[in-house]
């Protein structure tokens, strides 16, 4: 399970070899940029990328078809299912 960040600070230190440090400088000279706004909007943009890959989910015709199929024509609640609906409602 994914965890979340625990530090409550704007700082985030970072030691990076100075051959990718050079890397990273060159980077963003050449965008025109510092080298703390292009790491930071890097660091984002593959954030997102993370996010967005873990969030969706990603279905083959196969799947999809199965789903609609499911959401169109549910099947009738079994024993477990009614006894849990029976729980939820005994709690409020």
């Amino acid at each position: 399970m994914p965890r979340a960040a625990a530090e409550n600070t704007t700082r985030f230190p970072m030691q990076i070899p100075p051959a990718e440090k050079a890397r990273l400088m060159r980077a963003a000279a050449l965008e025109r940029t510092s080298l703390k706004d292009f790491v930071l909007r890097n660091a984002l943009l593959a954030a997102e990328a993370v996010i967005e890959k873990a969030e969706r989910v990603n279905l083959d015709e196969e799947q999809t078809r199965f789903m609609l199929d499911l959401l169109e024509n549910p099947p009738k609640p079994n024993t477990k299912l009614q006894a849990a609906a029976r729980s939820l409602a005994t709690r409020k």
